[in-house]
C-alpha cells in the first residue's frame, strides 16, 4: 500500500454517538482518515456505516462526539460548508439527477463555487466517458456510468478528503476496477497534485483489502476491529466479516 502513517490526519473523528429515535446506532466511534490514505470502514448491512458517512457529511446531526477537518471543529457545521471547507461525498445509491444532463449533474458538484466556475477538465481525464456523454441525461446511463458521474460530481468543487457510501454496489466488474484505480490516484496525487484523504464504507470484501491503506470494521454501530490494510488477511478480517 501507498499510505504513508506519517502523513496528517485531515479527519478526526472523536467519539461519535448517533441515535434514531430509541435506537442507539453509533456507539462511540473514533477514526481517523490521513492524506494520501484510503480508511476503508468494512462491515454488514444495518451496522451503521451511511449513518456515520451522514453524520460526517452534515446531512444527520451528531448527538455526542466531535469531528475535525484540517483542525477546524465542523461538528455543527452545514453540509454545505463541509464541502465549502473541502469535503466531498458520494452517496450510496449514487443520487444523481435523471432528468439533468451529465454536464448539469457536473455543475450541480460546483454549487459552492462562483457561478463562473469551469468544469475541471480532470474529470474527464478520469471518466473518459463522461466526456462523450456529457449532453446525455443522467438517468439514460447504465449504473456503472452513474456511479463516475456520482463521483466526478463530488470532485467536481475539488475537495480534499473524498467520502464514498459503497460505490461498488451493482457495478460491472470492469468499472470497478477502473472506479479502484481512480480512488488510489486520487489518494496519491489527487486532481492538481494535492494528495487527497478518502473514506470508503465497502462491504465487498477483496475491493476493500486491494485499496485499503488502513481498515476499520463495525459491528452493531461500534468500531470492532482497525489496522493497517496490509495486515486485513492476517488479523482475519474477511472471517469476522463472515460470522
Amino acid at each position: 500500500m501507498a499510505g504513508d502513517t506519517n502523513s496528517p490526519a485531515l479527519l478526526q473523528v472523536e467519539g461519535l454517538n448517533q441515535y434514531y429515535g430509541g435506537s442507539h446506532i453509533l456507539r462511540n466511534v473514533s477514526l481517523e482518515a490521513r492524506v494520501g490514505e484510503i480508511t476503508v470502514i468494512l462491515g454488514r448491512n444495518g451496522v451503521g456505516k451511511t449513518t456515520l458517512l451522514k453524520s460526517l457529511m452534515g446531512v444527520v446531526p451528531v448527538k455526542t462526539g466531535r469531528i475535525t477537518l484540517g483542525g477546524a471543529d465542523i461538528t455543527k457545521a452545514t453540509s454545505y460548508d463541509r464541502v465549502r471547507l473541502g469535503t466531498g461525498y458520494v452517496p450510496q445509491g449514487r443520487e444523481i439527477f435523471g432528468r439533468l444532463t451529465v454536464e448539469d449533474n457536473l455543475r450541480m458538484g460546483l454549487a459552492s463555487r462562483p457561478g463562473s466556475t469551469a468544469i475541471p477538465p480532470e474529470l474527464f481525464e478520469l471518466f473518459p466517458v463522461l466526456k462523450q456523454m456529457i449532453k446525455r441525461r443522467g438517468g439514460d446511463l447504465s449504473g456503472g456510468q452513474q456511479q463516475q458521474l456520482a463521483i466526478a460530481r463530488a470532485l467536481a468543487a475539488g475537495p480534499k478528503l473524498l467520502m464514498l457510501d459503497e460505490p461498488t454496489e451493482g457495478i460491472q466488474p470492469s468499472i470497478i476496477k477502473d472506479i479502484g484505480r481512480v480512488l488510489r490516484m486520487l489518494a496519491e496525487r489527487g486532481m492538481n497534485g494535492q494528495k487527497m484523504a478518502i473514506v470508503l464504507v465497502e462491504q465487498y470484501y477483496d475491493f476493500a483489502e486491494e485499496l485499503a491503506d488502513q481498515y476499520l470494521v463495525m459491528e452493531r454501530g461500534e468500531v470492532v476491529m482497525r489496522g493497517r490494510g496490509a495486515d486485513m488477511k492476517a488479523d482475519g478480517v474477511k472471517e469476522r466479516m463472515s460470522i
